[in-house]
């Protein structure tokens, strides 16, 4: 059992440090934006929330200027804003939580007086109101020709510690303002999206007799249906892209290593065999290869096998603790300990000997790329407090938002 709480420990690489917002490469010159409220809630903590969130959402398209100041005008109402800029994003938000939500809005150029782009929104379950936020500035971004940032409408899945033995399933918007606890009861770890749609994932289960049971989990329905059972530890690591294969981690002997289960046979095919720990697997290289985290050298280190020839290559060399590993077509980011204990997250390709920081000081972690391989998501903790963090690679931008309680054991997107 000793030895299955170290791989466990191996697998997660819990580290912290202070959840703040990091902003770099400043000195990029930005189109400057001011949002303007047109709305009149009654619920006032919804509408001062909601304008922090569309000013939040235009911030981390890492595309605009964005004034900081809360600013109210009519929706139809003049265009002079209070400060000079480019653009007024301005909204008027209507309807309660309880409920329906609408959303109109619009953006002014305020070179030509003229509107730029306009449109209408709504949410059927207003507790979500978050989503809607980012649906219009993903929209936004989109029709000014802008980075796509689709990656917002997202839901993020994460594992959240509640006590020993003890932790729960959430999902929630990038931001964390919206949350909503699917999982609970005994200790449920490492939820795995099944696909691109987000209606169903898989996460690991321990029973009272300590037996980890892989489950798939629909959000449409809220039933779940055994995958498989193993002993030791047993996860979920990555989906083939055609949904029809997983990649496991299991340790059938107290031995972990990387598997492939056909969800259609049920079969399990081993595919690293070295007497140490191999975690961690993700599909790279349109899934002809598997990149796992290995202790082959004696400490945790990135490595690749063809799953054709099963040829092994070493995929980093600096580092004496590499891992938590995530992968989009042939690139791959990493969590890598530096020699001050903090944990950044670095970006690879299969294809070349590229090379690429994402990160600088903490400890950062549980890197995940969206869908576009634009940006990745990570959990930033700390001794008090875990945060999600987002990088927009292209833009060299990153931004956190804290989880207010408990600490986020193992996240997707």
């Amino acid at each position: 059992m000793k030895k299955i709480l170290f791989i466990f420990s191996f697998v997660i690489a819990v580290f912290a440090n202070d959840a703040t917002t990091t902003i770099v490469n400043q000195g990029i010159s930005l189109p400057k934006v001011v949002v303007e409220d047109a709305s009149n809630l009654a619920d006032i903590a919804l509408q001062n929330q909601f304008f922090k969130l569309i000013n939040g959402d235009l911030k981390v398209s890492a595309v605009f200027d964005v004034d900081e100041n809360y600013y109210q005008n009519l929706y139809d109402g003049d265009l002079t804003p209070a400060i000079n800029s480019n653009f007024i994003v301005r909204y008027e938000l209507s309807g309660d939580k309880s409920s329906l939500l609408n959303l109109k809005i619009k953006v002014i150029d305020l070179n030509t007086k003229s509107n730029l782009y306009e449109s209408n929104f709504s949410i059927n379950n207003g507790q979500k109101y978050p989503f809607l936020a980012h649906m219009a500035v993903a929209e936004i971004a989109k029709k000014l020709g802008y980075t796509n940032v689709d990656w917002m409408n997202k839901m993020i899945l994460f594992s959240k510690y509640i006590s020993s033995g003890e932790s729960e399933i959430y999902v929630s918007d990038y931001t964390l303002t919206y949350q909503k606890k699917i999982i609970s009861g005994g200790l449920n770890i490492f939820p795995k999206w099944t696909n691109s749609i987000q209606d169903e994932f898989y996460y690991t289960h321990y029973t009272k007799d300590k037996i980890p049971t892989i489950f798939k989990y629909d959000l449409t329905d809220g039933k779940k249906n055994k995958i498989i059972s193993g002993s030791g530890m047993l996860v979920v690591s990555d989906v083939s892209l055609d949904g029809t294969k997983l990649l496991i981690t299991d340790a059938p002997n107290d031995q972990a290593d990387i598997f492939i289960l056909d969800l259609s046979t049920k079969q399990k095919t081993k595919i690293t065999n070295y007497p140490g720990i191999d975690v961690n697997g993700n599909f790279v290289d349109n899934d002809s290869k598997v990149v796992f985290v290995s202790d082959r050298l004696g400490y945790p280190n990135i490595f690749s096998t063809d799953l054709k020839s099963s040829s092994v290559e070493q995929m980093v060399f600096h580092g004496k603790n590499n891992n938590s590993i995530t992968t989009n077509k042939n690139y791959i980011a990493y969590s890598s300990r530096e020699e001050n204990k903090d944990f950044n997250i670095y970006l690879i390709s299969t294809k070349t000997d590229y090379i690429r920081q994402l990160t600088a000081g903490g400890k950062n972690l549980y890197p995940r790329f969206s869908n576009d391989g634009g940006s990745i998501l990570y959990i930033k903790d700390s001794r008090h407090q875990s945060a999600v963090g987002i990088i927009r690679i292209n833009e060299n931008r990153s931004f956190q938002f804290p989880l207010k309680v408990g600490k986020i054991q193992s996240i997707d997107w």
